[in-house]
């Protein structure tokens, strides 16, 4: 039997970036948290972190 979705239609809402969500990542950035603790944090995905990093020239998820 499949396996059914949390969402009507099978796809989760998309949430918008505001300024705060915006600054909490750039926040995140600069302390090096990893990708999967702020998606646990943030309730994102890591993609759609690693996405909005990219679009602001940020740097994400970097152990170095």
């Amino acid at each position: 039997m499949a396996k059914k979705s949390r969402y009507a239609n099978g796809r989760r809402k998309r949430h918008a970036w505001t300024k705060k969500h915006v600054q909490e990542l750039k926040g995140h950035s600069r302390a090096k948290t990893p990708v999967a603790r702020i998606a646990k944090l943030t309730r994102r995905t890591p993609g759609a972190l690693r996405q909005k990093a990219l679009e602001l020239g940020l740097r994400l998820g970097h152990r170095r």
